[in-house]
């Protein structure tokens, strides 16, 4: 099973991750952060993911440590689950609506960190949650999994479903990108021989 368990501590957060890449969706996730809790537990069942989220931080300031700090940490299990790559499909897409919003996600595992987003969020929070933080979390998680990773908004008007179709495209996209191709199992998905 390509699985990882990731704990961090430092004087602004404690987190707790594990994950389970060939799960069937399941999660429980505590962040302190509800918004977060939500994003993160519907970016496991649609990437099918087994994911555990504990986190500690110092969310009396703001969740902007919690945030970041637990993209770092999703991404540093993704990096040590998947090893040196081989057999993986390496890219994944996903075009996903939700309701007035339409959302393309496309990614590449290619060793190199990288975010691409084309995303406009017609408010500044969605309850007590900066949306300015979406950012933050997937530049910690691209950053940690060397990943390649574009958003591009097609249409939107609900912050909230922005972020949503985010995240659950993240995950579908994802889903894709690390599925193994049973033909190639044995080869590194790259002209280089390495990702």
């Amino acid at each position: 099973m390509r699985t990882s368990e990731i704990n961090r501590n430092t004087a602004e957060t404690q987190i707790s991750l594990k994950l389970n890449m060939d799960g069937r969706g399941e999660s429980a996730v505590h962040t302190g952060c509800g918004f977060l809790d939500h994003m993160l537990t519907l970016f496991a069942r649609h990437g099918r993911f087994d994911l555990t989220v504990s986190c500690q931080g110092d969310t009396d300031v703001d969740y902007h440590h919690t945030v970041e700090d637990i993209g770092i940490v999703l991404g540093s299990a993704f990096s040590e689950a998947l090893a040196d790559m081989r057999g993986i499909c390496r890219f994944g897409d996903m075009i996903l609506p939700m309701d007035e919003t339409l959302m393309i996600c496309a990614v590449d595992i290619s060793g190199r960190d990288y975010l691409g987003l084309q995303v406009e969020m017609p408010c500044e929070k969605v309850g007590d949650f900066d949306t300015e933080l979406v950012k933050e979390f997937f530049l910690g998680f691209v950053r940690k999994a060397q990943v390649t990773l574009h958003f591009k908004q097609l249409a939107g008007e609900n912050t909230h479903h922005i972020i949503e179709a985010m995240f659950k495209a993240f995950g579908r996209a994802m889903a894709k990108a690390v599925k193994i191709d049973e033909e190639y199992k044995d080869e590194i998905p790259s002209t280089k021989g390495v990702l």
